[in-house]
C-alpha cells in the first residue's frame, strides 16, 4: 500500500512539474480597435508570442510562480501585468494607450532574450510590415533607406540593392550586413560569386516586420556579421484564423498581388498552426525596356506546439525575374539625361530586341537570358526546434538547405570604345577608316535604313550564371541562472556554400534611344572587300569570360552572457570561427567558330572553356569579442556603450589560384568598433543619440573595370579605413494622431592605407591614401510627418543622402539626393473587425535626376572628370501606386 501511495504521489509531482499554464487574452487600443502584432512576453524570459489579426493571443508556458506579463507595441505605452502561474488558465484583457516611445518595442535579433530597444545596449531600428505595405516598398532600398548610418542605393531596380553601413568600404550589396529570414542568412557565405543576398528572396506581407541591428555585437550569434544584421521575422499561425490580400497597381505597367493566410490546422484540440504567404506580379517598369518582368514567390510555415517547446518547418519557392539598370552616358557638367534620336530623354539603353539572342560556341548554342534580367529560381527549407528542459534551461536549433539557379543579366548601356552617343557617319569613319561606303539597317526584319546623322552607341551585355547551394545549421543551449541575473548561451554555427561563377559576354551596336533598335552594319573596305561589322546587332561575340567553381565552409563556436542587475545590463560574448574553401578556376581559349570570311574577327571568334582548371585552397581561424553595457539613469533615460573586436573573412573570389601554388595567402581582416550613447523617451518624445568609430584593417578589395570591352578584375587592394560618426533618432508625438520622426548621421571617413596590385601587370602602387571612402556620404538623414486616426492615415517622408565621391580616387563628386515619398489611405471597418484600406503612394515625388553612382567600374584610376559626357546611374523615376488591402 505504501508503495502504491508513493507511486501516486510521485506521478502527481511529475505531472505538476510538467504542468503547462495557458495565458490567453486580447489586446486593443483605447478606441477599442484590436492591435495586430503586439508583443506579449514573460519578463526576464524568452517566452513570448504576438497578437493575431483580432488582437488575440495564446501563450503556453511551463514556468510557475509569480511572473510578469508585458504587452507592448510600437507607438503605445507598454503594460505590465503580474500573474501567478499554477497550471490554471489565465485570461487577460489589455488596453494600450498611445505613446511616443518607439523604443518600447520588443526586439528579438542579436540576443537570446526578448527585450525592448530601450533595454538593449545596441543600436537597433525596426519597421513593421504595415508600414512597408503602405509605402508600396518594392526593394530593400525602399525599406532601409531611413535607417541611421545606412546608405541604400536602389537605382538598379527591385534587386541587388547596394547597402553601405557606417562608413565601411564596400562595393555595395550586403558585404558587411547579411540579409536574414527568421534568424538565418539567405546565403551563409558572401563573395563566392558576389551576388547580393536580396536576389534570393523578395519582401512580402507574410512578415511581422524587419529589424536592423548595427554594431559589432552582431558578430556573436548565428552566422554572425561584421557590422549589422537585417532580420525579417515571419508570421506564424495561431488560434484565430487571419487573412490578408493586398493588390497593388503602379504606373508604368505594374500589377502585384500579395496574400497571407494563417490559422490552426486540424480540430479544436490541435496544436498545429500554419501560415502561407506570397505574391504574383508583372511589371513593365520602373524604366521601360521592352522586356516585361514577372514573377512569383511562395513562403510558408507549419508550427507544431507541444508541452515543452515547438517545431516549425519554413519553406520558400521563388521564380522571379526583374530587370536591373546600370549607368549610362549623361551630359557632362549638368549630368542630365541626353535626348535620343526621337527627341525623348534616354533613361536606359536596354533593348527588347535582344530577347532570344543566341550564337554558336564550341560548347554548343549559347542563348542569352537577357529577357529574364535578374532571374532566380529555387528556394529553401528550414527546420526550427525549441525545447525547454525546465524553467532555466532551453535548447534551440535551426537547420536550413537552400538551392537557387540564379542568372544575373547585366546590360551596360553606352559602354565600349564608342560608348557615348555618336552619329552613324562619324562612327563608321572611326571603326572603318578609308571605307568606300557602308550599309546600316535596323535589326528586326523591317530593313529600314538608318540616317547617317542618327546617333548610335556601343553597349556591353554580361550574363553571370551563378547557381548557389547552401547548407547551414545552428544550435544553442541557453541557461538562465536561478536568480535571473545571468542568461548564458553556448552555441555553434556550421555552413557549407557551393557556387558557380560563369560569365558570358557580347557587345551590341544600337541606336541612341529608349528601348533602342539594334543596328546591322556592313561596309566596303579600302580594298573593295565586303565586311560584316555587326550581325543581329552584335559586333563582338566575346563568349565565356569566367568559368569558376568555389566552395566555402564555416565552423563557429560562441559563448555569451546577458546580465541584468537592478539598473545595469551587460552583454559579453566570445566567438571563434574557422573557414576553409576551394577555388577552381577554369581555363579559357578562343577559337574560330564562324568561317564566313566577310565577318570581322570579333564575330568569327568565340571564347570557351578548354576543360583545364587551376585550383587553390584557403583556410583561416579568427576570433571576436564583444562587450556592452547599459545603465538605467532615470525612468526616461538609459545610457549605453559597447565595444567589439571582430573579424571579416574576405571575399574568396579575390584569391584567384596561381599555377603551382595550392594554398592561397588568405587571412581574416580585423575590425574594431565602439559606440556610446543615450536612449530616452517620454509620452511626447523618444529618441537616441550616439557616437561611434569603426576601423577595418587590411581589407582585401577587388576593383572591377571594363577593359578592352570586357568586365574584368583589374586591381586587388589591401585597404585600411577609419570612420568616426554621430547618430541621432527622434520621434515627437504632437497629439493622439500626429507624429514627427527623424534620423541624422554624420560620419568622417578616411582611407589610411591602400596598396593596390594591378592584376594586368603585377605592379604594386600606393594610391588614394588620405582620401574619403568612395560611395560613402558624410551626412545622411530622414524626416517623416505622420497622421493616423485609425480611419484616415497619411505620411510624408524625406530621405536625404549627402554628396559623395564616385570611387576612392575622389576625382568626381556626386550631388546630394533627397527622395520624397507621399502616401495616404482610408480604412473601412466592419463590426466583425474585417477591414478594407484603400491607399495611394508616390515614390520620388520631386526629383528624378539625382545620381546614385558614377562609374565605379572605371578601374583603378577611377572616373577622372565629367568631360563631354558623364557615365552615371540616376535614381529611379517618379512612380505612382494605388493599393487595396483586405483584412478578413
Amino acid at each position: 500500500m505504501k508503495n502504491l501511495v508513493f507511486a501516486v504521489l510521485a506521478l502527481l509531482c511529475m505531472g505538476a512539474s510538467f504542468a503547462q499554464t495557458e495565458i490567453t487574452g486580447n489586446v486593443k487600443d483605447n478606441s477599442g480597435v484590436p492591435i495586430l502584432g503586439a508583443n506579449v512576453i514573460i519578463l526576464g524570459t524568452t517566452e513570448g508570442t504576438t497578437t493575431d489579426f483580432d488582437g488575440n493571443f495564446v501563450l503556453s508556458t511551463s514556468l510557475t510562480g509569480n511572473q510578469t506579463v508585458r504587452v507592448s507595441y510600437v507607438g503605445f505605452t507598454a503594460v505590465e501585468t503580474p500573474v501567478e502561474l499554477n497550471g490554471s488558465t489565465i485570461s487577460l484583457d489589455i488596453v494600450l494607450d498611445e505613446s511616443g516611445q518607439q523604443l518600447d518595442e520588443v526586439v528579438i535579433t542579436a540576443s537570446t532574450t526578448f527585450r525592448s530597444q530601450k533595454q538593449a545596449p545596441l543600436s537597433i531600428s525596426s519597421k513593421k510590415i504595415a508600414e512597408i505595405t503602405k509605402l508600396s516598398a518594392n526593394s530593400q532600398a525602399d525599406i532601409l533607406r531611413d535607417v541611421p548610418g545606412i546608405t541604400a542605393e536602389g537605382g538598379g531596380g527591385e534587386t541587388a540593392t547596394n547597402l553601405f553601413v557606417r562608413g565601411l568600404p564596400s562595393g555595395g550589396q550586403y558585404v558587411f550586413n547579411p540579409l536574414q529570414y527568421d534568424g538565418m542568412p539567405l546565403m551563409s557565405t558572401f563573395g563566392l560569386n558576389s551576388s547580393a543576398h536580396d536576389v534570393y528572396a523578395r519582401p512580402d506581407i507574410g512578415f511581422k516586420g524587419v529589424e536592423f541591428v548595427r554594431g559589432g555585437a552582431a558578430v556573436l550569434y548565428g552566422a554572425g556579421s561584421v557590422a549589422g544584421i537585417i532580420n525579417y521575422t515571419s508570421k506564424t499561425g495561431d488560434l484565430n484564423p487571419g487573412n490578408v490580400i493586398n493588390v497593388e497597381w503602379g504606373s508604368r505597367g505594374r500589377l502585384k498581388t500579395d496574400f497571407y493566410t494563417g490559422g490552426k490546422l486540424g480540430g479544436d484540440d490541435s496544436n498545429t498552426f500554419y501560415a502561407f504567404t506570397g505574391f504574383v506580379r508583372k511589371d513593365d517598369g520602373p524604366i521601360e525596356t521592352g522586356l516585361t518582368t514577372r514573377g512569383v514567390q511562395l513562403r510558408g510555415n507549419i508550427k507544431k506546439r507541444f508541452e515543452k517547446g515547438s517545431f516549425t518547418i519554413h519553406g520558400q519557392f521563388i521564380d522571379d525575374k526583374a530587370q536591373f539598370f546600370l549607368p549610362l552616358p549623361l551630359e557632362g557638367g549638368s549630368r542630365e539625361r541626353i535626348a535620343g534620336n526621337d527627341g525623348d530623354d534616354v533613361e536606359q539603353l536596354l533593348s527588347g530586341e535582344l530577347a532570344e539572342t543566341s550564337f554558336l560556341t564550341p560548347g554548343g548554342v549559347y542563348k542569352s537570358p537577357i529577357e529574364d534580367g535578374v532571374s532566380t529560381q529555387g528556394g529553401y527549407i528550414m527546420g526550427e526546434f525549441s525545447y525547454n528542459f525546465n524553467d532555466d534551461v532551453r535548447f534551440k536549433s535551426k537547420i536550413r538547405y537552400a538551392n537557387y539557379k540564379h542568372d544575373f543579366a547585366l546590360y551596360v548601356g553606352g559602354n565600349g570604345d564608342f560608348g557615348n552617343p555618336i552619329t552613324l557617319s562619324d562612327y563608321v569613319s572611326e571603326v572603318a577608316p578609308g571605307n568606300q561606303g557602308f550599309n546600316a539597317t535596323y535589326q528586326g526584319g523591317s530593313g529600314d535604313q538608318i540616317s547617317s546623322g542618327d546617333l548610335v552607341v556601343e553597349n556591353l551585355h554580361i550574363d553571370r550564371l551563378r547557381p548557389m547551394t547552401d547548407y547551414a545549421g545552428e544550435a544553442n543551449l541557453i541557461y538562465r541562472s536561478p536568480d535571473g541575473n545571468h542568461t548564458y548561451t553556448l552555441g555553434t554555427f556550421l555552413s557549407r556554400t557551393e557556387a558557380e561563377d560563369v560569365n558570358y559576354q557580347y557587345r551590341v551596336l544600337s541606336e541612341f534611344n529608349n528601348n533602342p533598335r539594334l543596328v546591322n552594319l556592313s561596309y566596303t573596305d579600302g580594298a573593295g572587300g565586303n565586311v560584316i561589322f555587326s550581325e543581329g546587332g552584335i559586333y563582338n561575340r566575346i563568349g565565356m569570360t569566367s568559368n569558376r567553381f568555389l566552395t566555402q565552409s564555416r565552423t563557429a563556436v560562441y559563448l555569451t552572457d546577458e546580465m541584468v542587475f537592478d539598473r545595469w545590463r551587460f552583454d559579453v560574448g566570445l566567438r571563434v570561427e574557422s573557414t576553409t574553401g576551394t577555388f577552381s578556376n577554369g581555363g579559357l581559349e578562343e577559337t574560330e567558330v564562324y568561317s564566313n570570311p566577310e565577318l570581322t574577327p570579333e564575330l568569327r571568334n568565340v571564347r570557351f572553356a578548354d576543360g583545364s582548371f587551376t585550383k587553390a585552397e584557403i583556410n583561416d581561424t579568427d576570433w571576436a569579442i564583444s562587450l556592452a553595457g547599459l545603465y538605467e539613469l532615470t525612468e526616461t533615460t538609459n545610457l549605453y556603450a559597447n565595444f567589439s573586436r571582430g573579424f571579416f573573412f574576405p571575399q574568396q573570389r579575390g584569391f584567384a589560384p596561381t599555377p603551382g601554388i595550392r594554398e592561397s595567402n588568405y587571412e581574416a581582416e580585423t575590425i574594431l568598433q565602439g559606440e556610446a550613447g543615450a536612449k530616452f523617451g517620454t509620452s511626447v518624445f523618444s529618441g537616441s543619440v550616439a557616437g561611434y568609430f569603426v576601423t577595418l584593417q587590411d581589407r582585401i578589395r577587388i576593383d572591377q573595370a571594363i577593359v578592352g570591352g570586357q568586365l574584368v578584375d583589374q586591381g586587388r587592394s589591401e585597404q585600411t579605413t577609419r570612420t568616426f560618426g554621430l547618430e541621432a533618432t527622434g520621434n515627437v508625438r504632437f497629439s493622439d494622431y500626429w507624429s514627427l520622426n527623424g534620423t541624422a548621421t554624420y560620419q568622417n571617413h578616411e582611407i589610411t592605407k591602400n596598396e593596390t596590385t594591378d592584376l594586368t601587370n603585377g605592379q604594386v602602387s600606393t594610391i588614394n591614401e588620405g582620401n574619403e571612402i568612395g560611395r560613402q556620404p558624410n551626412f545622411l538623414g530622414s524626416v517623416a510627418l505622420n497622421f493616423d486616426d485609425r480611419k484616415f492615415d497619411a505620411n510624408f517622408t524625406l530621405n536625404h543622402t549627402g554628396s559623395k565621391f564616385t570611387d576612392d580616387s575622389n576625382n568626381v563628386e556626386l550631388d546630394a539626393i533627397t527622395i520624397a515619398r507621399l502616401g495616404a489611405g482610408y480604412t473601412f471597418r466592419t463590426e466583425d473587425v474585417n477591414s478594407i484600406r484603400l491607399g495611394f503612394s508616390v515614390f520620388n515625388l520631386f526629383d528624378s535626376d539625382g545620381l546614385t553612382e558614377g562609374n565605379p567600374r572605371a578601374g583603378i584610376a577611377g572616373q577622372s572628370a565629367d568631360g563631354e559626357f558623364f557615365f552615371g546611374r540616376p535614381i529611379l523615376p517618379r512612380r505612382f501606386f494605388l493599393t487595396a488591402t483586405f483584412n478578413f
